[in-house]
């Protein structure tokens, strides 16, 4: 991601265009990183079930009642679950090889 402060959401889905240390193509084809929202669905259903969770079993709150923390955790790690969707999406497709360094530059 280019934009170092995960809370400013206007930069959320810049990326750079490639790896600075080995090259790697992020954009490997044309909206290669939408299949990173069925990623961040899984996510937040499971911050939002573990939110439910927490809530009914130790603040006893009821099911209305937990509705608010549960949009509050959602809000809040938004930013989070954007990027750990997009590396965990990447890395369905690309194994990290740490001898891979400058090897997709030079295949250009």
């Amino acid at each position: 991601m280019k934009e170092k402060n995960i809370f400013k959401l206007q930069n959320a889905f810049k990326m750079h265009e490639s790896c600075s240390n080995c090259g790697l193509k992020y954009m490997m084809e044309p909206s290669f990183f939408y299949g990173a929202m069925y990623v961040n669905y899984g996510l937040t259903v499971g911050f939002a079930i573990a939110t439910f969770a927490i809530s009914v079993l130790f603040f006893n709150l009821t099911l209305l009642e937990s509705f608010i923390p549960i949009v509050i955790v959602l809000l809040l790690t938004t930013p989070i679950t954007i990027r750990l969707s997009r590396i965990i999406w990447i890395n369905i497709f690309v194994h990290f090889d740490k001898n891979a360094t400058k090897r997709f530059k030079s295949e250009e």
